[in-house]
């Protein structure tokens, strides 16, 4: 058989042709660091690689909803932080009002001053998140979410909370008029409130000395005289109990259903008291406004101040204690969001790894192919260099 010198030529550079499209695949590899750069190259580690991939998209994107969480969270609980300052102060002035020193001027000014802090609180309560939202917006709001009216403070925006993410339900709002106005009243299972004073008595916030005899029921407390002496009768939802015609002892507790309750001063007959169950409606602001305008009322009796600062000041513990709680759950939040956050970094990196594992190229034993494909690379041009030169004219010249 004859073999053509043209045949050996053809033949001879394609192999050169074959080697150097190897050598030039190597290096992109060395460069790019990836050993599967088509799903052509290996495609069961190219399909791993794209599921990996999609999870470290998932994780990312679930990240930024969890940062946008934290950054809302941290500016709620600061505002928060504010408004407990703010009703911390004016607390420490009805406490001041006790005075009884105090003349009608100076309970004045404590007036003014509370009206300054509601004024503040306001702001606190319509304060943005600086992305056009606002902290206390509940499921949203394009304008402030608390309006300042005649009637009083209202609630404008959507009850609830937006969240940042549905898997995690991490919020980036919370429900403004649970927070703001809905406080419950009085001790939180009853309140107390003077109808008819004309004596001068006057009634403290109660308490709860058996939870499982409440009733839930409206209670009255009647007084009358039986020769000269006070005497109390009390009526629930209008009817008459046992407690009928008792001597009345000032700052003896008074006990019905579980509840206690203390009236304090000279009672006469007409005088009435009430007790009825408590409601969520307490508002930060009408709290504020009340406590203003008891204080700027004139000439009143010490047992009116006296029974007006008792009550504003159960109010305002009231209204603390929501804004704190809801400052604590902030702060729970906050702790999830740490935890979230430290499990979705976990996932991305785990993602992450397992891309790299599917696709990435082993430095090392790609150098070594490649300089092994060139060292193949250059020898092959080099032998085929030489057998180009093996021909008769080469024979001739010589």
């Amino acid at each position: 058989m004859r073999v053509s010198t043209s045949y050996t030529h053809d033949t001879t550079v394609e192999r050169l042709q074959q080697r150097q499209a190897e050598l030039v695949e190597a290096q992109l590899k060395l460069v790019s660091g990836k050993r599967v750069a088509r799903a052509s190259d290996d495609p069961s580690n190219a399909a791993r690689a794209e599921r990996a991939l999609a999870a470290v998209e998932r994780s990312t994107a679930d990240l930024r909803a969890v940062e946008a969480s934290r950054r809302a969270t941290l500016q709620t609980e600061s505002a928060l932080g504010d408004a407990t300052e703010l009703l911390q102060q004016a607390r420490e002035l009805m406490v001041a009002s006790g005075n009884e020193t105090y003349d009608d001027a100076q309970r004045q000014v404590l007036s003014n001053q509370i009206r300054g802090l509601r004024s503040q609180l306001l702001l606190v309560a319509n304060r943005g998140d600086g992305t056009g939202g606002f902290l206390f917006g509940g499921q949203g709001s394009g304008a402030p979410p608390f309006l300042d009216s005649t009637g009083g403070v209202a609630f404008v925006g959507t009850r609830g909370e937006m969240s940042a993410d549905r898997t995690e339900t991490l919020p980036i709002t919370m429900d403004g008029e649970a927070i703001w106005l809905s406080a419950p009243t009085g001790n939180g299972v009853f309140e107390t409130r003077s109808l008819v004073s004309a004596g001068g008595a006057w009634v403290d916030t109660g308490r709860v000395v058996d939870p499982a005899a409440v009733t839930g029921s409206t209670y009255t407390v009647n007084f009358t005289d039986i020769l000269g002496a006070a005497t109390y009768s009390v009526l629930k939802d209008g009817a008459p109990t046992a407690l009928t015609n008792i001597s009345y002892v000032s700052g003896q507790a008074i006990q019905i259903d579980g509840m206690a309750l203390t009236i304090t001063g000279p009672a006469v007959m007409g005088d009435q008291f009430e007790i009825t169950p408590s409601t969520s409606t307490l508002s930060v602001f009408d709290t504020l406004d009340k406590a203003a305008d008891d204080l700027a009322t004139p000439q009143q009796s010490r047992a009116a101040i006296a029974q007006s600062r008792v009550l504003n000041l159960s109010n305002l513990d009231s209204v603390l204690g929501r804004l704190l709680g809801a400052r604590s759950t902030a702060g729970a939040v906050l702790n999830r969001i740490d935890n979230v956050s430290s499990r979705l970094d976990s996932t991305k990196l785990a993602a992450q790894t397992d891309r790299s594992n599917a696709e990435d190229l082993d430095m090392v034993a790609a150098i070594s192919d490649f300089q092994n494909k060139q060292s193949g690379y250059d020898a092959a041009l080099k032998a085929y260099a030489s057998v180009q030169r093996l021909s008769l004219f080469d024979f001739i010249r010589t």
